[in-house]
Order: structure tokens, then sequence, then C-alpha cells
């Protein structure tokens, strides 16, 4: 009951994930990202110890490929998953279980994945390509929050949404952003509020954390706008 739109950029060598679903929480469940190795999504009925599973697989050297298949092989409920996987030397992959319900599928194109279950159908997969491709310039996270509002736009899920989330690395061990609605009637809508207002302070938490002499949030941000 979920729909993602997942990806590597190749200039700046951020992995991102965004995702929205019709249960609780999605951002606990779903995205699973370590920067250098390769971003994971776990959807349909997801076991966030997958996740850290294949991103262990990513760590002894398997590629996006490999992953799925020892993701599958090792899990005996691997046919109510549906899984994604890039990893940093940009090799992807994708798969459908064969209890996904309908419409279940995924899109994979350069450096990114567009899948989801439980959809209203395939067009919104369309959508969440083309709201994610519209503008390759702007930085991964503007563009993974665009293609999640097209794929909500173009009808998300039966029975719509309650819990939105975008995950965002660089080159840092912690992220870049990490941003999640648990529980809203309209939670794309609010996780495009909050992207909005923390967005201006994603450069000074990245600098906080590695100098603890940065001004407050309010006196840099007043600093910037000179």
């Amino acid at each position: 009951m979920t729909f993602t739109i997942m990806a590597r950029c190749p200039d700046s060598g951020r992995l991102g994930i965004a995702t929205a679903t019709r249960s609780l929480a999605v951002g606990a469940r779903v995205p699973h990202i370590r920067p250098h190795l390769g971003a994971v999504s776990i959807m349909a009925i997801a076991d966030p110890r997958l996740g850290d599973t294949a991103l262990r697989f990513l760590e002894m050297g398997y590629k996006a490929p490999n992953v799925i298949e020892a993701l599958v092989a090792s899990d005996p409920y691997a046919e109510y998953r549906q899984l994604g996987v890039i990893d940093d030397d940009g090799f992807i992959a994708a798969r459908n279980g064969t209890m996904n319900r309908d419409y279940a599928g995924f899109h994979i194109g350069d450096n990114h994945i567009a899948l989801g279950n439980v959809l209203v159908g395939e067009h919104v997969l369309d959508a969440i390509e083309s709201g994610f491709l519209a503008k390759p310039g702007d930085p991964l996270e503007d563009r993974l929050m665009a293609g999640l509002e097209s794929g909500r736009n173009a009808g998300g899920q039966h029975g719509g949404q309650r819990s939105a989330a975008i995950l965002v690395y660089d080159n840092k061990p912690f992220a870049h952003v990490d941003l999640r609605v648990d529980i809203h009637d309209e939670p794309v809508g609010e996780l495009r509020r909050v992207y909005d207002a923390f967005r201006p302070a994603i450069p000074y938490y990245n600098l906080r954390l590695v100098d603890a002499r940065v001004p407050t949030l309010d006196d840099w941000l007043a600093e910037q706008n000179k």
C-alpha cells in the first residue's frame, strides 16, 4: 500500500528515497540508505530487518540484482514483499512479489526507480517519474519531493495515504535530509510543508553536526540572508 521514488544522483553522489503509504510511520520501515553503498526500499509487507540485511549485502560487495536475489532466497515471505535497490555504482534492481496487490509494479530509469503497490493504476508510476525528471538540475531532495507529489496528484493508492517520508544521504555518515510525517490526513502535503520550512536549514544542520561553534539557526539564517 505504498508508492515510492528512489534515486541516486551521479553528480553529487547523494542517495535518496521519498515514500508515502496508507499505513502509519512509513519512514520507520520502507527507506534504508547507507552513504557510498546504496539505497533500499522494503515495501508491501515491509520488514525493516530486510533493509539492514540488504545494506550488509551491499557492504560485502553484492550489486543491486544480487541483493534482490539474496533477499528473496533468505525470506520465507518474499512473495509478500516489493523490493527496490540502487547501489552506489549505479546498478538498479526491483521485484514484485506474487502476493503484491494490484496495481503493483515498478519503472526503472537512469539512476531511479518508481515503484508501488495497491496503486489506483500504472499511471501513478508514470506521474512519479515525470515529476522526478521534470527538473534534472535541481537537488536530489527537491526532485524526490516533486516525484512523490506527482504520484499523490495522480491518485496515489486505493484509500489514500496516512504517512510519508523523505530520506537523503550524501557523503557524510549522517542523513542530509530525514523528515517524516507519521500520521496525517494528507501526509504528502504535510511533508511538503515541513520540507519547505526545513530546506533553508539543511546546510546549517549538516554544519552543526561537525562544528559546535555555529550560532543558533535564527542567527545563522539572518547572516545568510544579509
